[in-house]
């Protein structure tokens, strides 16, 4: 056997091992699956889900969606759009509105961490949602300049 055969030889060795480690992840991903959705069939515990445990679900650190689910752990409650703003440390303007309530609308969509319970409130999946609205912000109606209404 020449040296040209015994590198094709090793080859094909090397890429049937490729193949089997290939497969092993394919089983462990599908494996890794169903213990997350069997995780999602369990009751959540304190009333507060832990999306962490979803790597499909991790928020950006330091982003106004991560700091949104931490208020609303800590609150325990939906809370109204203008408050999230002012309990994450943001000015609840018109824009900063418009693009929280866009970045939380596509998990609702999606059915992954937050839900809304109420137009512009936003609660955890597995909270316990109010059907009834606490009282609206003190700044609720009021615009920043008369001239222009939203």
């Amino acid at each position: 056997m020449g040296f040209r055969e015994q590198l094709i030889d090793k080859m094909k060795k090397k890429e049937g091992e490729i193949r089997g480690h290939e497969n092993k992840i394919r089983e462990a991903r599908v494996y890794l699956q169903a213990l997350q959705d069997m995780l999602r069939t369990l009751p959540v515990e304190d009333g507060v889900p832990d999306v962490t445990l979803n790597p499909d679900n991790i928020l950006r650190a330091g982003s106004m969606p991560y700091k949104t689910y931490e208020l609303l752990t800590k609150a325990r409650k939906p809370l109204h759009i203008s408050t999230i703003l002012k309990g994450i440390g943001e000015e609840p303007t018109r824009q900063k509105k418009a693009s929280l309530v866009s970045s939380l609308s596509t998990y609702v969509k999606n059915q992954q961490i937050f839900t809304r319970p109420l137009p512009n409130t936003f609660g955890l999946i597995g909270m316990a949602e109010d059907t009834e609205p606490d009282e609206p912000p003190e700044d609720f109606g009021l615009f920043e300049n008369e001239e222009e209404p939203l």
